[in-house]
């Protein structure tokens, strides 16, 4: 809706520009006026305008003020410093609210990233051992932003990159030939830094069973044979954990093939072609600091060994290689460092750096009985995914690590995830849809008639101010949606959702839906479903359900 308001408004910016010699305004935007007060719509575009020119901005916007004609604006007026105010009509928002009606759960799809291809990386997490809520909170935020980069018009992929190579694998195959050792009955010392949880015993208990031979072998063998073994077994569950959180990826892409297929090796050796790697200290460098690091960054140790990094620049090279326009990768922000050398490593091999957006998923307090939770994956203290989920459900798990930017630490009360109030921000809004579909079905067994095509009712009644604002809530999803799209901030759609179901338990609360007037009572049935549409997409974006009762 915004949006024809906006081309409007456009239009008769280049006209007010053409009569006075200026030169063309701003892009026009239109937003949502805090006050209501101040109507419907403003745009700041005189404000902006006049400044650029050195014209007195309210002189500006009475031109444009002057020159506005549309049918459904009521009142248009110049406040402040040069903001220009817009009363809409009531027909106007009937007309959102049939066009939501219309497009049932198609509204809110926007044109927006037509033509561009984005892979999506996340969660990641090394085959080490099972996903615990951190992990969650990154798998939530890279699904929903995923399916909110397709209905804002992207052609999206999803990838899980399976750290399977390098030092982290070594340890598990140790961690794993002790504790086969010790469930023999051989003493042993335990690996420092091997994996402690309990979950490597019983992976150990297995493993004698599944590969009876495997302590014949040399110790080293049977190490890398555990490894193996051990980080598919640990990634079967992860799969298993992750379709159990409703989060499904397109590709499973393997570090160990980077390896084996010689990326590594041929990623460095483009950069040296390049002149950009040098020896020192028996190491190799790439020289990141050309390219906006802080300084140089080793890529193979003086042992022979290449780095993390020399993986993530054949990665992403790869990334590039396969013709996405834009790279999201969702890491923790443990990793923030990456960014600068990773942008650097693309630069370098001649892609464009901006290409590449990294989202930064903070640490999750998981709160019990007011208590935090430690969890460290080789310490073998954590709450895995599975048992948060088996505990409060998929759709609070995934709604409540939604309800903050990712970037801001999180406080996940297990308790407040249970109950059934208000307080509890999921229940809340699933409460609103399903109150929605008790009302259609009380509707029914009054033997009240329901209207056969919501959208050809009769939406003249609806005249109450807080009908008119629930109709701009849902014309503005839309507009969330592409700001959310842009911004890479999945965390906007659950305020958006708490926001509309607020409004709408409100206006339940206040007014009778189910009245006697046959005409008022399927006017306000059909703005009930309206609203029901909306929620129900909005959720769905989240990947929550939106139950009919509760």
């Amino acid at each position: 809706m915004e949006r024809e308001i906006q081309k409007h408004l456009s239009k008769v910016c280049i006209e007010v520009a053409k009569e006075n010699g200026w030169p063309n305004s701003p892009e026009v935007m239109v937003s949502y006026p805090k006050e209501k007060r101040f109507g419907d719509y403003s745009t700041n575009v005189a404000f902006l305008w006049g400044k650029a020119m050195k014209l007195p901005p309210r002189e500006v916007a009475q031109k444009v003020v002057e020159r506005v004609d549309h049918p459904d604006i009521e009142i248009i007026r110049v406040d402040g410093p040069g903001f220009i105010n817009l009363t809409m009509s009531l027909g106007w928002w009937h007309k959102g609210l049939r066009e939501v009606l219309s497009q049932k759960e198609g509204y809110g799809s926007s044109s927006l990233g037509r033509g561009e291809r984005v892979q999506v990386e996340f969660v990641s997490a090394n085959p080490t051992g099972p996903l615990h809520i951190g992990h969650a909170r990154g798998a939530a935020v890279g699904d929903t932003l995923s399916r909110l980069l397709e209905k804002a018009g992207y052609s999206v992929e999803r990838e899980y990159y399976v750290n399977d190579g390098g030092l982290q694998m070594r340890i598990l195959g140790q961690s794993l030939l002790a504790r086969c050792k010790e469930v023999m009955g051989v003493p042993v010392e335990f690996p420092e830094d091997g994996y402690k949880g309990g979950y490597i015993v019983e992976l150990a208990k297995k493993a004698l069973q599944e590969l009876p031979d495997v302590m014949d072998l040399p110790e080293d063998e049977a190490a890398a044979k555990l490894s193996r073994w051990g980080a598919e077994e640990i990634l079967n569950g992860i799969k298993e954990d992750l379709e159990l959180f409703n989060v499904d990826f397109d590709n499973w892409f393997s570090e160990a093939s980077l390896y084996e297929s010689g990326a590594v090796e041929e990623a460095v050796r483009e950069l040296e072609r390049k002149g950009l790697i040098y020896e020192a200290e028996d190491a190799l460098w790439f020289a990141s600091s050309r390219f906006g690091d802080d300084k140089d960054r080793v890529v193979r140790r003086s042992g022979g060994a290449y780095t993390y990094l020399a993986a993530d620049i054949a990665y992403h090279r790869n990334k590039a290689e396969r013709g996405f326009t834009k790279l999201i990768d969702v890491w923790g922000a443990d990793h923030h460092g990456y960014i600068p050398r990773v942008r650097a490593a693309l630069e370098a091999l001649g892609y464009d750096p901006e290409i590449l957006k990294v989202l930064l998923i903070q640490l999750v307090n998981l709160l019990r009985q007011g208590k935090p939770v430690a969890m460290t994956t080789r310490g073998g203290q954590f709450v895995t995914l599975r048992e948060v989920v088996e505990e409060v459900g998929k759709d609070a798990v995934r709604f409540m690590l939604l309800t903050r930017k990712c970037d801001a630490h999180l406080d996940f009360d297990l308790e407040l995830a249970k109950e059934q109030s208000e307080e509890n921000p999921v229940f809340y809004v699933q409460y609103a849809h399903a109150r929605i579909c008790s009302i259609r079905r009380t509707a029914e067994e009054r033997g009240m008639s329901l209207p056969e095509d919501w959208e050809r009712v009769d939406l003249s009644p609806l005249t109450l101010e807080e009908e008119k604002e629930i109709i701009k809530k849902l014309t503005a999803f839309t507009g969330m949606i592409e700001g959310a799209a842009r911004s890479l901030e999945p965390h906007r759609i659950t305020y958006y959702l708490h926001e509309l179901a607020a409004l709408f338990h409100g206006y339940y609360n206040r007014n009778r839906v189910l009245l006697d007037d046959e005409g008022l009572r399927n006017a306000r049935l059909a703005l009930s479903e309206g609203v029901a549409i909306v929620l129900r997409e909005g959720l769905r974006l989240l990947g929550v359900s939106a139950p009919t009762s509760m």
